[in-house]
């Protein structure tokens, strides 16, 4: 396994089995339709690529391995290892993290046709707001909760407990209440979870222009 991991990574890097190197084998072994592995063998030798084009690529991804990477991985320091693991757990993650917030921030500025903000850091560290609406003098708050599954949500909904105090305060300073938004993925995008919460802040919203 360890040897396959390596031949495989080192010959997608070097793009050894792209079609231009081996041509096209999904095509071809439904032109071939072939019976057996033998009969498919035949015909890709004799109609796509040579035997002797493969062994060239063979002995390529040979030397990409033996003296390329070889050279590369004596360049790698413990340094680089540990500042990589923090790169991956830290930067990358929290990367990842504000890229669905902002998403979600958009989708939700897009659907109330209103202007979100960010909250200033006091606000996150005080009320555990993200972001406002200013509605005349008043502001209601918002906390998007990204999650990968319905099932976190009752932990969130737990920490949101623990939060309440900050949020009755951030409504007794502010006028407008605070709001969760949970994100989670659908179909690959990023998609509001609890859709009901937009009629909740429209609601709101008219609330606070009446005052």
């Amino acid at each position: 396994m360890p040897k396959e991991w390596i031949l495989n990574s080192a010959m997608n890097r070097y793009q050894l089995n792209y079609k231009r190197n081996v041509g096209p084998t999904s095509e071809s072994i439904r032109l071939c339709s072939p019976k057996s592995k033998e009969e498919w063998e035949n015909y890709y030798f004799s109609e796509v690529r040579s035997r002797e084009h493969i062994r060239e690529l063979g002995k390529k991804l040979y030397i990409k391995i033996s003296e390329v990477l070889i050279a590369e991985i004596d360049e790698i320091t413990e340094e680089d290892c540990i500042d990589y693991m923090y790169e991956i757990v830290i930067d990358r993650t929290f990367a990842g993290y504000m890229t669905e917030i902002s998403t979600i921030y958009g989708q939700l500025q897009s659907i109330l046709s209103v202007k979100i903000e960010p909250a200033p850091d006091n606000w996150d560290r005080l009320f555990n707001v993200d972001f406002f609406i200013q509605v005349n003098e008043k502001f209601i708050g918002l906390q998007i909760k990204p999650v990968l599954e319905a099932s976190q949500i009752p932990q969130v909904f737990k920490e949101r407990g623990i939060q309440a105090n900050t949020h009755l305060e951030f409504t007794e300073k502010f006028g407008g209440k605070v709001f969760y938004i949970f994100s989670f993925k659908k179909d690959g995008k990023k998609s509001i979870y609890n859709t009901e919460v937009i009629k909740e802040i429209q609601d709101e919203i008219a609330r606070l222009k009446e005052i």
